[in-house]
C-alpha cells in the first residue's frame, strides 16, 4: 500500500525539478538578449528598493542682470550682455527616521552621511533655457538669439548670455523692462538603494535621484538715452521752372535734451541746385524750432512735380560728441513757369514784320511805276 504513495511523491519532485531546469534555461536565453544597458533603462528602483535618510531644504536661486552699459540709443542694434548667477543655498537638512534591517547602526550611519553628501547637489541648476521677451513695441529681440541654453550652473557661479536687440528710431527715452523666462531642473531628493536592488541587476548603482522642474521669470532693466530728435515741422516758399527762390525750412527738436552748434544741411540734385547747402542754426532746446533759408534754383526744363530733398542736422550732444540726425525729406513742388514771349519768338516776329514791310514796299513801288508809265503814254 505504501509503494503507490512513494511513487507519487517521487513524481511530484521530478516535475518540480524539470520546471526549475526549464526556467533556468529561459533565463539564460533571455538575459543576454536584454543586456545590462536595457536592464538599467527599464528597471528603475522604486521606493521599495530605496531608503531616504535625509531631507534637504534648499534649491537653486537664479538671478539675472545686464552687464556693461544698459543705456542704448534710438535706432541702435546692440548685443545685450546678460549674466545669470546662481545664488542658491542649503538652508538645512533633516535626518529622517529610516533604517535598513540587518545592518549595524554604525555602518548605517556612514551610509546615511554619504547620502547627505549627495544631497548637497540640490542647489545646482541643470538644463537651463532662457528666452528673452520684449513687451515694448519699440524694442525687438532678434529671433535667432532669443533662446539661450546652458548645461548646468552651480551655486556661486555665473553664466554669460548674449541677446541681440533692435531699437526703433521713434523709441521714447526712458526706462524699459525686458522679461527673461528661465526653465531649469534641480535635484530635489536623493534616496539610498538597499541590498534589494541586487535582485533587479542594478548592483552598481548607489542612489536614485529625484528632479524638479522650475520656471521663473526674471526682470531685466535697460534704458533709452535722452537725446535730441529732429523733424521738419514747416516748409514755406515756392519754386518755378527756370527760377531761383528762397525756401524756408523749420526744424523742431522733439527730443529730451538740447542740441548745440546745430547746422542744417540739404543735398540737392539736378534739375535743382543751390549755392549754399549748409545753414548754421545755433542751439535748439527741447521743443524749440529754428528756420533755415536755402536759395534753390530749378532748371527751365525741370519736370513739374513734387521733389524730395534730403536734409539732416549736425549737432553736438550733451556729452560733447558730434552727432547727426536721421535723414529727413524737404518736399518741394516745382510749378510751371508763366507763359512769356521768348527772345527767339520776338526775333521771328520782327523778321516777319520786316518781311511784310518789304513786300508792301515792293508792291507800292510797282504800283507807282505802273502809274508813271500810264501817264507817259497819255502824253
Amino acid at each position: 500500500m505504501n509503494k503507490p504513495q512513494k511513487y507519487t511523491s517521487q513524481k511530484i519532485v521530478t516535475t518540480f525539478i524539470l520546471i526549475a531546469l526549464l526556467l533556468s534555461a529561459l533565463s539564460i536565453t533571455v538575459s543576454p538578449a536584454l543586456g545590462d544597458d536595457d536592464e538599467k533603462d527599464f528597471l528603475i528602483p522604486g521606493n521599495g528598493y530605496t531608503v531616504d535618510y535625509y531631507k534637504v531644504y534648499g534649491e537653486p536661486a537664479i538671478v539675472a542682470s545686464v552687464t556693461g552699459d544698459p543705456e542704448l540709443e534710438r535706432g541702435e542694434v546692440a548685443d545685450l550682455q546678460v549674466k545669470l548667477v546662481n545664488a542658491g543655498t542649503i538652508e538645512g537638512m533633516k535626518r529622517l527616521y529610516a533604517n535598513q534591517a540587518l545592518i549595524p547602526d554604525s555602518k548605517e550611519e556612514l551610509i546615511a552621511l554619504a547620502e547627505m553628501s549627495e544631497e548637497k547637489d540640490c542647489t545646482t541648476a541643470k538644463g537651463i533655457k532662457a528666452n528673452l521677451i520684449s513687451e515694448s513695441d519699440y524694442i525687438h529681440v532678434e529671433p535667432t538669439t532669443s533662446l539661450q541654453t546652458a548645461d548646468e550652473l552651480e551655486t556661486g557661479h555665473a553664466q554669460a548670455l548674449k541677446f541681440t536687440i533692435r531699437i526703433d528710431d521713434s523709441t521714447p527715452a526712458g526706462d524699459y523692462e525686458l522679461k527673461l523666462p528661465v526653465t531649469y531642473e534641480y535635484q530635489s531628493n536623493v534616496r539610498t538603494e538597499t541590498s534589494k536592488v541586487i535582485n533587479l541587476g542594478l548592483s552598481d548603482t548607489a542612489y536614485t535621484r529625484e528632479y524638479t522642474t522650475k520656471n521663473v521669470t526674471l526682470p531685466l532693466h535697460m534704458s533709452i538715452k535722452k537725446e535730441p530728435k529732429f523733424e521738419i515741422s514747416k516748409i514755406s516758399g515756392s519754386l518755378k521752372q527756370g527760377s531761383t527762390s528762397l525756401i524756408n525750412v523749420t526744424y523742431t527738436n522733439q527730443g529730451e535734451t538740447a542740441a548745440e552748434d546745430t547746422q542744417a544741411k540739404i543735398v540737392v540734385m539736378k534739375p535743382l541746385g543751390t549755392s549754399k547747402s549748409i545753414v548754421r542754426l545755433g542751439m535748439i532746446g527741447p521743443g524749440e524750432s529754428q528756420t533755415a533759408s536755402f536759395e534753390i534754383s530749378a532748371d527751365p526744363e525741370a519736370v513739374v512735380k513734387n521733389y524730395g530733398i534730403d536734409s539732416e542736422i549736425k549737432y553736438v550732444d550733451s556729452d560733447g560728441k558730434t552727432k547727426f540726425s536721421e535723414n529727413m525729406k524737404v518736399y518741394m513742388p516745382i510749378e510751371q513757369s508763366e507763359s512769356k514771349i521768348s527772345t527767339t519768338t520776338i526775333i521771328v516776329i520782327l523778321l516777319a514784320l520786316i518781311g511784310i514791310y518789304q513786300i508792301i514796299k515792293v508792291l507800292r513801288n510797282r504800283k507807282k511805276y505802273s502809274e508813271n508809265e500810264s501817264g507817259d503814254e497819255n502824253d
